[in-house]
């Protein structure tokens, strides 16, 4: 796996070693040591050796958390992905219009992917797909966090309410749309970028206008149409 420039600092700071004896070592301090080697290190190249230098451990106390590094990657990118799987359930339920809903979890993914850099490196842009070390577990919760936000794009269909394609192309290209903006964020951070938070609505303003009719336009729409 190559090397993924990231908007964090790579360089590595080793920590004092923890004296020996000290039983009480963080499950956190490795899992955010770990993310930090594995994006820049790609899953090949991180070691437990690495992971425990940079929390300050022996290799031996570190498996006394971990069995391997794949239960650690496995961790990392499930506790992050079931983050994203509470919010869109959270905005699915709220007793919004359909065109909200959707833009509300586009709204949260972005911001989601940005305050979780790493995490959104290694499940979303790594070169080889992490799922080919987690097996299906990821997998699972990935598609059910598309499942509940495609959900809301085949009610629009059903409504008439897609200037263009249908429900799947709708759904693909929204995220497709937001996932990039997301990956040229972290990636790029040296570009003089507007405010994050004017690229966020800009896009989103861009994506629901281009794309979905507001409930109003119905008729009229269809009329048109016809």
């Amino acid at each position: 796996m190559g090397r993924l420039e990231v908007v964090i600092s790579v360089t590595m700071r080793r920590s004092a070693r923890k004296p020996k004896g000290d039983g009480h070592l963080r499950r956190a301090e490795i899992l955010e040591a770990a993310e930090r080697i594995f994006v820049a290190d790609g899953y090949e190249g991180a070691t437990i050796r690495k992971i425990a230098d940079e929390v300050g451990v022996s290799s031996t106390a570190l498996y006394m958390h971990f069995p391997d590094k794949g239960c650690i990657l496995l961790e990392i990118c499930e506790r992050t992905i079931r983050q994203l799987l509470e919010r869109n359930s959270e905005i699915a339920a709220k007793p919004e219009d359909a065109a909200r809903r959707v833009e509300l979890m586009l709204d949260s993914y972005m911001h989601w992917g940005l305050e979780h850099p790493n995490a959104y490196m290694l499940v979303f842009c790594s070169v080889t797909p992490v799922s080919d070390v987690l097996g299906d577990s990821l997998a699972e919760i990935s598609a059910r966090c598309f499942d509940i936000f495609s959900a809301g794009v085949r009610q629009l269909a059903q409504e008439n309410r897609l200037r263009s394609g249908d429900a799947d192309s709708v759904a693909q290209t929204l995220w497709a749309a937001t996932h990039g903006l997301v990956a040229l964020l972290i990636t790029r951070p040296d570009f003089e970028w507007a405010p994050q938070e004017t690229l966020i609505r800009v896009t989103l303003d861009g994506l629901m206008r281009g794309l979905i009719l507001p409930s109003l336009d119905i008729s009229r729409y269809m009329e048109f149409q016809g």
